[in-house]
C-alpha cells in the first residue's frame, strides 16, 4: 500500500533526534530547549489544589475566564494594550497549536508566507500542509537583523502572512520598535496578516524591552501574537499557550482551534491564573536567565568557541569556525557521541541549509549542568 506523503521531505525533528542521541550516548543535553530544574512548588501545589477541588472536566473552548482575565491584565501592564477577554484571547495547547491554528485558518493554497531565516523549524511544514508557499528572507549577520528591503521586494499580491519571532529562536536576536514601524508601513493597506511568535517575551537581557506587536496599535489590528506559559514558567511539558488577536481574526482561528485541540488542561489553567497575580513571577525572569547566560559565557570564555550575542531566549549560539571545518550537523553529532554534549546545528533552521559553523546551546539548566558543559567545551 502506498501513501502520498503531505510532507515528503520532513523527517523527525532535529530536537527529537539530538535529544535521543544525547540519551543514547549519555551526553549532557543542551540541545532541546527545556529546563532541567523544577517548576515552582507553588504552581505545582496550585494544580494539585484544583484537581482535588474537582476541576477536572472540560473548560470553555477559549479558556477559563479567570485565566483570560489575568492574561488581559498582564498584557495591559506589560504592553499598555487593552484586549477584550471574551473575543481576543484564546488558550491553546502550547504556542505551537496557536501557530498551527492561525496558519491553517488563514493561509490558503498558493498563498505566500514570508518567514525570517533561520526560522523555527515548525513554520514551513505547517505552511506546506495548508498549501501555502514559504518565502524565506535571510536575517542579516552578524546581528541577525531583519532585511526589510528584501522583505519589501518579496511582498506581492500573493503575500498572505509575514511571520516574525522575537526574542528569536535560534539566534537570541530581538526586534526593535523601529522594526515594528517598518512592518506596519509594509503591511498598511494590504490584506497581510502578521503572525508574531513571542514565546520568550520575558526572557530578555541587559535592560532591553521586548517589543510586542501588541504595543503597536496599527499592527495589533492585523496581528496574531502567540505566547507560552511552558517557556515562562519552566513547564514545557504542560503544553499551555495562548494567542491574542483582534476579534475578526480570533473568530476564524477559533474555528480551527476547536477541532484541533478544543481545550487545555483545566486545573493547570486555574493554577496559572492564581500564579499570575504576582507579576514578579514573570517580570524577574529576564534577570534569572541572564544570570545563567552570563555564568555559561564566563565558564567558556577560555574555550576556542566564539560566542555570538544572545539578547533574549535561553539559547546561546557558539561558532566553532576556529576549531573545525566539519559541517554543523556532523559537528553536533561528533560533540554528542565523542565529547558527551548535545547541541543543535543552525543549518537546520535555514531553508537553504546555510552552514555558518554555528551551534545552539540551551542554558536553561542548573549551575551544575552548565559547569559540566563548560568543562567539556573548554577541553575541545
Amino acid at each position: 500500500m502506498h501513501i502520498n506523503s503531505k510532507l515528503p521531505n520532513v523527517g523527525t525533528t532535529i530536537f527529537a533526534t539530538m535529544s535521543k542521541m544525547a540519551k543514547d550516548y549519555n551526553a549532557l543535553n543542551l540541545s532541546q530547549g527545556f529546563p532541567d530544574f523544577p517548576v515552582s512548588p507553588e504552581l505545582i501545589e496550585g494544580v494539585y489544589h484544583y484537581m482535588k477541588a474537582g476541576f477536572n472536566q472540560y473548560p470553555p473552548m477559549t479558556g477559563m475566564p479567570q485565566l483570560r482575565e489575568r492574561i488581559a491584565e498582564k498584557i495591559e501592564k506589560s504592553y499598555g494594550a487593552k484586549v477584550n477577554v471574551e473575543t481576543e484571547i484564546t488558550l491553546t495547547a502550547g504556542a505551537i497549536e496557536a501557530i498551527n491554528a492561525t496558519i491553517t485558518s488563514l493561509v490558503n493554497k498558493s498563498d505566500e508566507v514570508i518567514i525570517m531565516d533561520p526560522a523555527y523549524d515548525a513554520y514551513e511544514p505547517i505552511i506546506a500542509l495548508n498549501g501555502g508557499v514559504t518565502i524565506p528572507v535571510s536575517l542579516m549577520q552578524p546581528n541577525f537583523a531583519i532585511d526589510w528591503e528584501t522583505v519589501k521586494e518579496k511582498v506581492n499580491a500573493k503575500t498572505r502572512m509575514i511571520i516574525i519571532n522575537s526574542p528569536h529562536n535560534p539566534t537570541g536576536a530581538m526586534i526593535e520598535a523601529n522594526d515594528l514601524a517598518i512592518l506596519a508601513e509594509i503591511t498598511r493597506d494590504t490584506n497581510i496578516i502578521v503572525l508574531s511568535d513571542e514565546v520568550y517575551e520575558h526572557i530578555v537581557f541587559d535592560g532591553r524591552a521586548h517589543e510586542s506587536v501588541l504595543k503597536h496599535e496599527e499592527l495589533r489590528q492585523r496581528s496574531v501574537a502567540t505566547f507560552s506559559f511552558g517557556k515562562t514558567f519552566h513547564a514545557t511539558g504542560w503544553r499551555i499557550g495562548y494567542m491574542v488577536a483582534p476579534d475578526w481574526i480570533s473568530a476564524e482561528v477559533r474555528k480551527v482551534h476547536q477541532y484541533m485541540a478544543f481545550t487545555v488542561h483545566t486545573p493547570s489553567q486555574l493554577a496559572i491564573a492564581d500564579y499570575l497575580e504576582n507579576a514578579d513571577h514573570y517580570n524577574n525572569l529576564g534577570a534569572f536567565y541572564q544570570q545563567k547566560r552570563d555564568l555559561f559565557l564566563d565558564l567558556i570564555k577560555d574555550s576556542r568557541f566564539e560566542s555570538l550575542p544572545s539578547n533574549g531566549t535561553y539559547f546561546q549560539l557558539l561558532s566553532y569556525k576556529n576549531i573545525s571545518e566539519k559541517p554543523d550537523l556532523e559537528m553536533a553529532e561528533w560533540l554528542t557521541k565523542e565529547k558527551g554534549i548535545a547541541s543543535i546545528p543552525i543549518s537546520v533552521f535555514y531553508d537553504t541549509k546555510e552552514d555558518n559553523k554555528m551551534l545552539r546551546f540551551c542554558f536553561a539548566k542548573s549551575e551544575e549542568t552548565l559547569t559540566k558543559a563548560a568543562e567539556i567545551l573548554c577541553a575541545i
